[in-house]
């Protein structure tokens, strides 16, 4: 997957961080990328009657760094041939200490392996959900139980032209990038890539059921089909432009095969991927730029709620995160 040359891999347990780290190797060899690994951990709380940043406190600091970075070490050092991986421990809460690391650094990609504890009936932690929310780079959560490649990926586009002209401009982007990134991965990991856009006939339930109004209905039907046949339209240039992009040996062999579903997208996206057991979903998290605390659209968020497999979270240029760097 060609495109990131700073990517950021972050280490959870020693089972998982592998997965991770093993993903993050190869991807910053084949884009003869950066790579820098690193842990976070919790402030060390003062102790009773000793203000935080006390010699007991500062000693025990110390020795949680010390131990952190050499299980780092160990862990990067089967690499170290092939790769010069840069290593640290940040401290504080995690989501806030990564997505600082990214704007200190200028990481284009971070890669991690979901930390939901046993208990929880998601993938997603809360820690895991505000980065996916508010990192201003691509995010890439890697489930461990997955093998070594990926057999299916799932591209979520979204190709309705009913909005705003600025916002129309970014949602473009934003499937430009989901797409061009699809392509690449699906390229790299010998997958299969599923192109999924999920659309409405806004006006459709209002011409069926309305008391006010009376549309016979071969009318409506007409109304809805065209509506489809526009997504369609729509759904297939970006797929040529696409075609343009990788080229055409690409195209060919990645065996794209294309979904387009009538329905709601929190609905028919998550229920797809569960029928396919996709891999891993590439989409977008938000269409909006340069809005300072505007994170994730309620229907990314519900999504990501219901999957159960990888996800590369996309934000598009121009977003703001709403994490600021400490002075």
């Amino acid at each position: 997957m060609k495109r990131f040359k700073n990517i950021l891999c972050v280490m959870e347990s020693q089972a998982a961080g592998k997965c991770a780290l093993e993903r993050a190797v190869a991807l910053a060899e084949h884009n003869q990328a950066e790579l820098t690994v690193v842990e976070v951990i919790p402030r060390v709380p003062a102790g009773i009657g000793m203000p935080d940043g006390g010699p007991i406190s500062r000693d025990q600091r110390a020795a949680m760094v010390c131990e952190h970075e050499a299980r780092l070490v160990s862990m990067i050092e089967p690499y170290s041939e092939r790769l010069d991986v840069k290593h640290g421990v940040l401290t504080g809460t995690s989501f806030l200490e990564i997505i600082r690391a990214v704007l200190r650094n200028g990481y284009d990609l971070v890669v991690k392996c979901p930390e939901s504890p046993d208990w929880l009936d998601r993938l997603f932690s809360g820690n895991d959900m505000h980065l996916l929310r508010k990192c201003p780079c691509p995010v890439w959560m890697i489930k461990p139980e997955v093998g070594e490649s990926y057999q299916r990926i799932l591209a979520a586009v979204d190709v309705d032209d009913s909005y705003p002209p600025e916002e129309l401009a970014t949602r473009r982007a934003l499937n430009s990038t989901v797409m061009e990134l699809a392509g690449s991965m699906a390229v790299s990991e010998f997958a299969e890539l599923h192109v999924v856009n999920v659309w409405q006939a806004m006006f459709e339930s209002t011409m069926r059921h309305s008391a006010f109004l009376r549309t016979p209905e071969d009318e409506v039907d007409a109304y809805v089909e065209q509506v489809r046949r526009d997504q369609a339209q729509r759904l297939d240039e970006l797929m040529r432009e696409t075609g343009a992009k990788l080229g055409p040996d690409a195209m060919d062999y990645i065996k794209l095969q294309l979904h387009l579903l009538k329905g709601e997208a929190r609905e028919e996206i998550p229920a797809l991927a569960k029928r396919l057991q996709v891999d891993c979903i590439i989409m977008g998290t938000v269409a909006r730029t340069g809005v300072r605390g505007f994170i994730m659209g309620n229907t990314a968020e519900t999504i990501l709620d219901q999957i159960d497999c990888a996800v590369l979270a996309i934000k598009p240029p121009g977003f703001v995160t709403p994490v600021e760097l400490e002075e």
